[in-house]
């Protein structure tokens, strides 16, 4: 029978990593056998295991192998085996698909860490040498690109300590869950990442503004919590509403009900920043004064805002092509160490297709669906708090203020 054997390392064994690995194996079709293990005595050393899995033919070997290769299981010996890309843009026949877990290729006898990780791209060995996960639009015929799992391995997402901001919350989702300490862990999160000196991102939806949550973001904002913002055309622009008519989606915020031409609101939001120029301009020129846009520019918040097909307008600020709105995006991204995604589901998705997984990630939404899909999408570091999101931003800015 067709074998191989693979070695696994890290806290396989409290990560429950070890148990999934042979889990893996026996539903793949396969058997094993473990030839070597050694146990971590400590909380920080780490555990080994060398396991010899066996299978009926050489492409059921492989296919378990793919498997367990995305839970940290590395085949023993060899080099990363690299092919050209046949054109620009175009990946090699049997190239390696990235996860967004940290991912080392061994070179030249010795294993290099993989640079710029995300989800669904591929990896390029360039002179040096040096590895780079790179999307289609970034490759260029003849570049180097790995092919196959041989000579790749992953490491699985860390167990999470005790005394973690996000261990307490787990990955479930749930509707049914204490939400006020929930919120207390994630400005907590924030608290640690900035002490840290990372970054935090902040990924939003036009329900903010529908809410009334745009003041707590706002307020966010100012008090320098958040250091960066993705949004689409639909958050500034609602945003940009309620600053110059007191509106959203042509609703009267402060009571609720919907005012005499205010579905034109939006329109005539987005011509006025249109004719200044854009947001900036806006507000250099006293136009646009309060918002959650007018906080990014006062103090100093970086964004990008991504058009889509749907955008009126757009603003000028909005990228309307998707390959410079998701390389805006990558540019952001050095230094972040929590990511907060409230009420989008698109902008989520997109954002966690960018993010590593050691970013620390929560998604807040209304509907339990939207935290489903990203996790189902990849985004296995994401934890979910199912509940609206003026509660969530409110309750946030409190415990910031609160906490200093």
């Amino acid at each position: 029978m067709p074998v191989e054997t693979v070695s696994l390392d890290g806290h396989i064994i409290d990560s429950l990593t070890l148990s999934k690995v042979l889990d893996l194996i026996l539903l793949g079709g396969g058997s094993y056998r473990i030839q070597a293990f050694q146990v971590g005595v400590t909380r920080d050393e780490p555990s080994h295991a060398e396991i010899e899995v066996r299978a009926d033919t050489s492409e059921r070997l492989d296919a378990i192998l793919a498997r367990l290769g995305q839970q940290g299981a590395a085949r023993q010996g060899g080099e990363a085996e690299c092919r050209p890309a046949p054109a620009d843009g175009v990946f090699p026949e049997g190239f390696y698909a990235t996860t967004n877990l940290e991912t080392q290729v061994r070179v030249e006898g010795r294993w290099l860490p993989v640079a710029r990780l995300e989800m669904d791209c591929c990896i390029v060995i360039r002179p040096g040498p040096e590895a780079a996960c790179t999307p289609f639009n970034r490759v260029r015929r003849g570049d180097a690109v790995v092919v196959g799992d041989g000579g790749v391995r992953v490491e699985p997402l860390p167990r999470r300590e005790p005394g973690d901001a996000f261990a307490f919350m787990g990955s479930d989702v749930s509707t049914e869950r204490p939400k006020g300490l929930l919120v207390a862990r994630v400005a907590d999160a924030l608290r640690e990442a900035h002490s840290a000196g990372r970054k935090v991102l902040f990924v939003g939806g036009p329900a903010i503004v529908h809410t009334g949550a745009a003041p707590c973001l706002a307020a966010l904002l100012a008090g320098g919590w958040i250091d960066v913002l993705f949004a689409g055309n639909a958050l500034a622009t609602h945003d940009i509403e309620l600053a110059l008519f007191g509106t959203s989606l042509g609703v009267d915020v402060s009571t609720g009900l919907p005012t005499a031409h205010g579905h034109e609101h939006h329109l005539r939001a987005i011509n006025a920043i249109r004719a200044a120029g854009g947001i900036r301009p806006a507000v250099a020129d006293g136009l646009l004064r309060s918002g959650v846009m007018h906080a990014c520019v006062t103090h100093g918040v970086r964004y990008v805002l991504a058009g889509s097909i749907r955008d009126d307008g757009p603003l000028p600020d909005v990228i309307t092509d998707v390959i410079e709105a998701q390389e805006a995006m990558r540019a952001e991204l050095d230094g972040v160490g929590v990511a907060l995604m409230v009420a989008t589901t698109l902008h989520s998705v997109a954002t966690g297709n960018l993010l590593p997984a050691a970013v620390r990630t929560i998604c807040v939404d209304a509907d339990a669906d939207t935290v489903i899909k990203l996790l189902d999408r990849g985004t296995h570091q994401a934890v979910g708090l199912v509940t609206d999101c003026e509660f969530f931003l409110r309750e946030l800015a409190r415990g910031l203020e609160a906490g200093g």
